[in-house]
């Protein structure tokens, strides 16, 4: 699913509860900066302006998150160089970056946390005639065969589009009769050819470029609040072994194993009764679900993949923690909302 502009609000007011509750903690034991910066400042916005019940629930789930991350990171808590807590653009996950809460001690160490609010999704990536996939993805260029087989579908949606708006009233997605036997099926299909022949030229690599586009290039921990259920997920995404580093001989409590990729394509192919869904299975135990849509009302000449991670290897630490009492808070809640200060601006 796409994420709505409410997604968006509620995503950035939890990256800003993690990173609060973060400084919180460790400035106790060393010294800790929070990054005032144009992101902070959204972030910080969007978490004062949710209902107090909500602010309190978010900062359980960071709390939650930062429980079993303090487990795992021992140079969190290290007492002899500053620490910076800060934001990243949303620039930077378009780059392969997708970490959102980063912990910084100079040059010398670094973590990221992705923040999630009761969502998994891994990548909004498009399709056109004019976004070469596998050169964006994978740094290998798309064949000519998929980019006519892809215009065959974009050409006549372009035309449409910019017809419609010359004449003051926009084409929409609902007046094509079948958009999915007309747009989606022949798209999924080109891409799905492409996949193939790009994995057989460029052999055993494109299943692990795959992944690492979709995960993103650095390690990071996965941070999942689950409101509905009030536990947090957290999964280590250790890739380049960056995580889980000891700090001289304080050793974390919990190992962190390094990630296998996968080197093969098991099957490529449409998800059973579907018309918009495909499921890519790889060995090592990943499984990808890739659903395309239109992402607007209007046509456009793209289309717009939501990705999925249906099906991770093992030696992906997952870890749950549940959430404390929510109603432990009440009286300070309540106290605040006396004095009508909002909680993340306390």
């Amino acid at each position: 699913m796409a994420r709505s502009g409410n997604q968006t609000k509620t995503g950035k007011a939890f990256e800003y509860a993690c990173a609060k509750v973060l400084y919180e903690k460790y400035n106790k034991y060393t010294k800790v900066c929070l990054v005032d910066s144009p992101q902070m400042k959204t972030a910080r916005d969007a978490f004062s302006k949710l209902q107090y019940g909500e602010q309190s629930k978010y900062i359980k789930g960071a709390e939650a998150a930062i429980r079993i991350i303090d487990r795992l990171e021992p140079k969190l808590s290290k007492i002899s160089t500053p620490m910076a807590i800060c934001l990243q653009t949303d620039s930077k996950g378009i780059a392969g970056d997708v970490r959102d809460v980063l912990c910084v001690r100079g040059n010398e160490w670094e973590i990221g946390l992705s923040c999630k609010h009761n969502h998994e999704a891994v990548k909004h990536s498009r399709l056109s005639d004019t976004i070469d996939f596998g050169r964006d993805w994978f740094g290998k260029s798309c064949s000519q065969e998929y980019f006519d087989n892809v215009c065959k579908v974009f050409t006549p949606l372009r035309k449409m589009r910019d017809e419609s708006k010359a004449e003051g009233n926009p084409a929409l997605w609902s007046e094509i009769e079948d958009k999915e036997e007309e747009c989606y099926v022949p798209v999924l299909e080109a891409f799905m050819k492409e996949l193939k022949k790009l994995d057989t030229e460029y052999s055993g690599e494109i299943p692990a470029l795959l992944i690492r586009y979709l995960i993103g290039t650095n390690d990071f921990y996965k941070v999942i609040m689950n409101e509905q259920k009030r536990f947090t997920q957290i999964e280590s995404i250790n890739i380049n072994g960056t995580l889980n580093q000891s700090d001289g001989k304080r050793r974390a409590i919990i190992d962190v194993p390094l990630m296998k990729l996968p080197s093969k394509f098991y099957e490529i192919g449409f998800k059973d009764g579907s018309r918009n869904t495909i499921i890519v299975v790889c060995d090592q135990g990943w499984n990808v679900s890739m659903r395309i849509h239109n992402a607007s009302s209007k046509i456009e000449p793209s289309l717009k993949f939501d990705v999925q991670l249906i099906a991770m290897p093992s030696s992906i630490l997952t870890q749950i923690e549940p959430w404390t009492d929510i109603y432990e808070y009440d009286s300070s809640m309540r106290m605040i909302a006396e004095e009508k200060v909002p909680y993340g601006d306390k």
